[in-house]
């Protein structure tokens, strides 16, 4: 996906701001397949001229937020993004709560799981304990989901309204392959069922190497704020593996319910 640029008028204001969107979208440029990017290519896919983001980088470079190999003179992103993200990621409660149940998670069944949040129509994974079989199934903290046959999207999207549901799929913001009415149909009735037996299942449907459960984690109002994810290469899950793996993260999820709706009351007493 090509990060969106804003033009560079000439009012001061709105030249400001043009320069904030233009510097995200040089750093929505890097991604676990090119973390390593010179300025050419970066130029060619935000937009703007090479002279442009070489300024942007500079200034980036400058607040840590990237750094340039002094050899081949690309650049990555920087140590500074982490010290950002970091309070954060400290003040999610679900994150530091649900720690401890995927590591017991993990541990149980051998395969590695995750905690996914819902984040503007996607699914975002903010933790992670890998297996520790040598052959596994991990992703990089911050990957983000749009793939509606994906467990942690069925999670999401099976706590939302049909008719919220459509427009996604439709529009394509969220993708459903061969969608027509049949299939969106379908899909709502899948949705229906993991929502019933309180997790979704991916079997190879995302990829052909992958299989996946995840449910859902609710917060003391009732809403659900996270899924619990578990992910397997497919060739050592039977059916029988993956429902156990449903039930597992079912089983963890409910843990993190019960102790985030805990820590919140308590906070709120003690506020």
């Amino acid at each position: 996906m090509t990060p969106t640029v804003s033009p560079e008028p000439g009012t001061g204001e709105a030249r400001g701001a043009s320069v904030i969107v233009n510097a995200i979208a040089v750093l929505r440029c890097f991604s676990e397949e090119q973390p390593v990017l010179g300025v050419t290519e970066i130029a060619a896919r935000v937009g703007l001229h090479k002279s442009t983001v070489s300024r942007i980088l500079a200034t980036l470079e400058a607040e840590n937020l990237v750094e340039q190999d002094p050899e081949t003179r690309r650049y990555m992103l920087g140590l500074g993004l982490i010290a950002i993200a970091g309070p954060l990621l400290a003040d999610l409660d679900v994150r530091r709560i649900a720690h401890p149940l995927l590591l017991a998670l993990t541990e149980r069944t051998g395969e590695t799981s995750a905690l996914m949040l819902w984040d503007n129509n996607e699914a975002i994974c903010v933790e992670q304990i890998p297996s520790p079989h040598k052959v596994k199934h991990t992703t990089s903290l911050g990957t983000r989901y749009c793939d509606a046959l994906s467990a942690s999207m069925q999670v999401f999207l099976a706590n939302q309204p049909p008719e919220r549901i459509r427009p996604l799929l439709v529009s394509g913001a969220i993708a459903l392959p061969g969608l027509d009415d049949r299939a969106l149909q379908d899909y709502l009735l899948r949705l229906k069922v993991a929502a019933d037996r309180g997790y979704a299942i991916n079997d190879g449907e995302t990829s052909l190497d992958e299989a996946g459960a995840a449910a859902p984690v609710y917060d003391h109002r009732g809403k659900v704020v996270a899924a619990v994810l578990a992910a397997a290469p497919r060739f050592r899950v039977s059916p029988e593996i993956l429902a156990s793996l449903g039930e597992s993260c079912a089983a963890t999820a409910r843990g993190i319910t019960a102790r985030l709706g805990a820590a919140r009351e308590e906070r709120a007493l003690t506020a």
